[in-house]
């Protein structure tokens, strides 16, 4: 019973919990039966709310049974990425800076969330405010990949999919700057969504690059995706960088996703994509044509700034975390030394104890690219090389509908393979940074698997706020495969 319950998708769930079939407690029971079981292998979870849950889950049980009305995710238990404010429990963008903060107030997708009935039993492990590629950057723990505990789950959100491809979770929010969704998602075989940039409110998210910077849904299905978007998508006042709804209009992502993309015309950009392994080229080209089959058009096209998309967004990303880490300076909040002296050995001891080295890496090249002598040189000509690579994708989408590519260059690897290599772990994000510089969305799906059983996934990506159109893509593949059905080892 407990199985049966644990492999249904978002939907399913929700639909037998809002019909009285399936009682919200029962879920919220058997979710934290597996976390204790699997959790300590695993190792997702930074934090848990049981109590919450339950309580969360009784309420939703009682509304049903006096015959109100409940929430489009009533019952369905998600986890949260530890960078997204919380007023239960700690938010500590696995940072011993924030180890002990609580905030207070909730980000904005958290309060959708909850007004939509989800039972929240968790916040995620994830890379040190969200600055990595395998969660090992982590101030608090190690989170492995349920496919090969041997293995990194990817990262910044690597908790997040990790929790979703274990069955700690049914669904989960992540956040990508750079790939954060995507990346960890193709390692862990499960479906991560980055949307548009304003397409979801990023108030209450820890800010690390606050121009590239969003939160998306990370899921077994496209169609789970496609329901965590018609939750959290929308203008929000409080977010200046959300979109206003008449400009975008925000559409039920769920009501045409199963019909097909009629006259589909799908760009591949072959000198791009040739860095990738040989296994994940294959299972790329493959995915491609089960679309060409379907009678879609394939075509061949050049984006010649990608090549740049790393060196650029190496550039803007910690120019932006330099200025907005400044902020923790163990005076306002967070964690403050009491080793200092001084109010400047207080923010220089308490930083230097509070922040990881990749945190502390990050800051310093940002902090250079904007010194004087050095902005225009670097972080000038990096926003430059930006628009170029935004003028890009503006030209390959009056040609075409999506554009396919690999999400990472490889599978998982080996936990403590790149951690001695910083530029080898920045090359993990090859494929996923350009996304994020010109703020379109993108989603990785399943597509397969190596000689080692470990999940490849395909990226696709649509033009601005084209989320509906690019999930009905994405499904058309899916239904027509059973990558997404595959379950991990320790299943």
């Amino acid at each position: 019973m407990q199985d049966d319950l644990l492999n249904m998708d978002c939907r399913e769930l929700r639909d037998g919990i809002a019909a009285g079939r399936i009682k919200s407690i029962t879920v919220a029971e058997a979710v934290f039966e597996r976390i204790e079981q699997y959790e300590p292998i695993v190792g997702a979870y930074i934090t848990t709310f049981k109590e919450h849950a339950l309580a969360k889950a009784e309420e939703i049980d009682a509304q049903i049974t006096a015959g109100k009305q409940v929430g489009q995710l009533a019952g369905v238990p998600i986890a949260v990425k530890d960078v997204l404010c919380t007023t239960f429990g700690a938010t500590t963008c696995a940072s011993k800076i924030l180890e002990n903060f609580h905030a207070p107030y909730n980000a904005t997708v958290i309060e959708k969330l909850l007004s939509a009935d989800a039972v929240i039993v968790g916040k995620t492990n994830m890379d040190e405010f969200a600055m990595g590629s395998s969660t090992e950057n982590s101030g608090l723990k190690q989170t492995v990949n349920p496919w090969d505990t041997s293995r990194v789950p990817g990262g910044s959100s690597g908790g997040s999919t990790a929790a979703v491809a274990g069955r700690l979770c049914f669904a989960a929010l992540g956040s990508d700057t750079g790939g954060s969704i995507r990346q960890p998602a193709s390692f862990c075989g499960v479906v991560g969504l980055k949307p548009t940039y304003g397409r979801v409110s990023r108030f209450g998210l820890v800010a690390y690059g606050s121009s590239l910077d969003q939160i998306g849904p990370i899921t077994r299905t496209v169609a789970d995706s496609a329901l965590m978007m018609n939750v959290i998508a929308g203008h929000d006042p409080a977010d200046s960088t959300s979109v206003d709804e008449k400009q975008a209009p925000v559409c039920d992502y769920l009501e045409k996703l199963d019909e097909p993309v009629k006259q589909l015309k799908i760009a591949v950009v072959p000198q791009f994509n040739a860095g990738a392994e040989s296994q994940v080229q294959t299972a790329i080209a493959d995915a491609i044509d089960v679309y060409k089959n379907l009678g879609a058009e394939i075509i061949e096209i050049e984006m010649p700034h990608l090549d740049y998309a790393i060196a650029a967004y190496y550039i803007v990303a910690t120019a932006e975390a330099s200025s907005n880490l400044a902020r923790y300076d163990g005076v306002h909040y967070g964690h403050r030394s009491e080793n200092a002296e001084d109010y400047i050995e207080v923010y220089s001891k308490s930083r230097a104890e509070g922040f990881g080295k990749e945190v502390k890496r990050r800051i310093m090249l940002g902090t250079y690219a904007l010194s004087s002598g050095y902005y225009d040189a670097y972080y000038l000509k990096a926003l430059k090389v930006r628009s170029l690579i935004r003028s890009d994708f503006t030209k390959a989408f009056e040609n075409c509908d999506c554009i396919m590519m690999p999400v990472s260059p490889t599978t998982a690897f080996k936990i403590g393979e790149k951690t001695d290599d910083p530029l080898k772990m920045y090359l993990s994000d090859v494929y996923t940074i350009a996304a994020n510089l010109a703020g379109v969305p993108a989603v990785s799906i399943p597509c397969g698997f190596d000689e080692n059983n470990l999940p490849i996934g395909l990226q696709i990506l649509a033009p601005a706020f084209g989320e509906d159109r690019l999930l009905r893509i994405a499904r058309m593949y899916e239904a027509r495969t059973d990558w997404h059905k595959k379950k991990p080892a320790i299943v």
